[in-house]
């Protein structure tokens, strides 16, 4: 089984953290625009699981992912599931209509410009993402893939790193928690 080993920290100066990037040597992608529609199970509340399912917009391209519970409480590494759909609008849109006869219900929709950042650290190659997300603000992501007896090594990878970058309030709650906290306190 493999796990998605991510960090997350939220982001005042993003000048400042692209120039350490580019100090390493990493170049920064152009923003794309991604769209994540989160659904909550009919039988499970996914909030209590700390599980997810959302269906994303990336461009011209779709997928559809599953998020398992997180398994540490420091950072958000957790099992996950994702798989391309169709090509086209249609196709997403039937996928959607698909969950909701389940008894699936969309409860949220997040969209961000993200800019991606592929970064080499301690002989790896960390995903970096650079998001600027709609009602809630900037935030970068660190993200390692790795299967279960590398998750401690990539751990302490993506926390040396961050460190390095200057890098120290985590964020564990997903970009979805974080819009619904907004928009519940206004």
């Amino acid at each position: 089984m493999q796990y998605e080993v991510e960090v997350k920290y939220p982001v005042t100066d993003l000048q400042t953290l692209e120039n350490r990037l580019r100090d390493l040597g990493s170049a920064i992608s152009p923003p794309h625009s991604e769209i994540d529609v989160y659904f909550a199970h009919p039988a499970r509340d996914f909030a209590k699981t700390d599980e997810a399912l959302r269906l994303r917009r990336k461009g011209d391209q779709f997928f559809i992912t599953y998020k398992g519970p997180k398994i540490d409480a420091t950072t958000k590494t957790r099992h996950e599931i994702e798989l391309p759909l169709l090509a086209d609008d249609p196709g997403f849109r039937s996928w959607f209509s698909l969950l909701e006869a389940l008894g699936f219900a969309a409860v949220g929709e997040v969209r961000k410009s993200r800019r991606k950042v592929n970064i080499r650290w301690q002989d790896r190659t960390v995903e970096g993402s650079l998001d600027q997300v709609e009602h809630v603000g900037a935030y970068v992501e660190l993200e390692l893939i790795a299967d279960a007896d590398d998750v401690e090594p990539a751990r302490a990878c993506l926390l040396s790193l961050a460190k390095h970058l200057g890098l120290t309030q985590t964020e564990r709650r997903s970009y979805l928690e974080l819009l619904l906290n907004a928009s519940r306190s206004h």
